[in-house]
């Protein structure tokens, strides 16, 4: 139970930074670009909000084994596939937890409009300038929103790590993995353990979310 504990804290972890470095420059992008293609690039990223895990777990299946890109890049390491290991999960969750992250993140960039980006621009600010000591902070409440939802969506995701990463214990046996175990096997304790434990976590994160962001809202009014 532990391990799954904290194999699952790594992987929410690792996927969340990522997400974050990741997500936040593509968000920019889909905020401010004029790029006719830009919403077919949304439309791609928001994919996992509509299609079912099992579908999206077995491409990347497909790609993540021996004779997909995910076997070349093992090959580069001495290995022979990317699926069933914990690369694989980490692969997977930032794809299947990407929306997550950068949807808030755009509608933060949006709701703060062209004018800082222009006073700051009249003021000699290099563009990276401006993003970094205006846009960002401006987008606070969207990137902290991103990160929780991109946490906690981690933690919760079962269908995905299912397909890609089977339940290797200490390997890819995540929370969601072993809760499905626990009831498999009539191991009923267990299972209400960790169930209640995500529930509780869920009901947390929820909270928080919205209390932070709050916080944070009205401290960018003022």
């Amino acid at each position: 139970m532990w391990d799954a504990i904290r194999l699952t804290l790594e992987l929410a972890a690792l996927t969340t930074a990522i997400l974050l470095l990741v997500g936040t420059p593509l968000a920019w992008w889909l905020a401010r670009s004029d790029a006719w293609w830009k919403e077919a690039v949304a439309t791609v990223v928001a994919l996992p909000l509509v299609l079912p895990p099992t579908v999206l777990g077995f491409y990347l299946l497909i790609a993540l084994g021996p004779d997909g890109p995910g076997g070349w890049l093992a090959s580069l390491a001495g290995g022979r596939t990317l699926a069933f290991t914990f690369e694989g999960l980490v692969i997977g969750s930032v794809i299947y937890s990407m929306p997550f992250v950068v949807q808030p993140v755009r509608n933060a960039f949006e709701a703060a409009g062209d004018r800082p980006m222009e006073v700051a621009a009249t003021l000699g600010a290099s563009p990276l300038d401006a993003f970094l000591s205006v846009a960002l902070p401006l987008a606070r409440p969207g990137l902290l929103t991103g990160a929780i939802l991109g946490f906690a969506h981690t933690v919760g995701e079962f269908g995905v790590v299912l397909m890609i990463g089977g339940n290797i214990p200490g390997e890819t046996r995540v929370l969601s993995v072993a809760v499905y175990d626990f009831v498999e096997t009539l191991q009923w304790r267990e299972a209400h353990l960790l169930a209640g434990g995500l529930l509780l976590f869920s009901f947390l994160v929820i909270l928080s979310m919205m209390l932070v962001e709050k916080r944070l809202r009205r401290r960018l009014a003022r």
